[in-house]
């Protein structure tokens, strides 16, 4: 009998010196990401694809690359400007695994910035549902979301 699901989920957050509708331009456009994505220079020759529109809603993205890159896609799912995006992310390699992306933007007014908020949650299966027991989510990607966080703002505060 297989072992049922285990649920992880994981968040960072920074505040950033700009208005949300800054923020939101990068996040909603695949094709911007690879200005912050802390994974994006991970393979300088893996293969990317975008597909349905440019940006929001039905906007994709596909990659696949070195061991370290992996494989996958995401599709944006919501998006409500500006506010909030949801993304699919599915990794077809190192392992299979669906996850949901959210950002979240939360506007500071008195301070003049945004709390953006990254998290990620979804339920390991196979492999890493026993790789999950030893080694958090958190611990796999916290860090990487730290550094996308740092750029992010970096790019934002321009």
């Amino acid at each position: 009998m297989p072992l049922a699901p285990l649920p992880y989920a994981t968040s960072r957050s920074i505040l950033v010196q700009a208005p949300p509708e800054r923020i939101f331009t990068e996040l909603v456009d695949f094709r911007r990401w690879r200005d912050w994505s802390p994974w994006e220079a991970l393979d300088p020759r893996m293969h990317r694809s975008y597909s349905g529109p440019k940006s929001g809603v039905g906007s994709e993205y596909a990659w696949d690359g070195s061991t370290k890159a992996g494989a996958g896609s995401m599709r944006i799912t919501g998006a409500q400007a500006p506010r909030s995006v949801q993304i699919d992310l599915h990794f077809e390699k190192p392992f299979p695994t669906d996850n949901d992306i959210r950002f979240d933007l939360v506007p500071q007014p008195e301070q003049d910035r945004t709390l953006v908020t990254w998290s990620m949650s979804g339920r390991h299966t196979g492999v890493m549902r026993v790789l999950g027991r030893v080694m958090s989510m958190d611990r796999l990607v916290g860090k990487d979301f730290e550094r996308g966080l740092a750029r992010l703002k970096d790019l934002a505060e321009r």
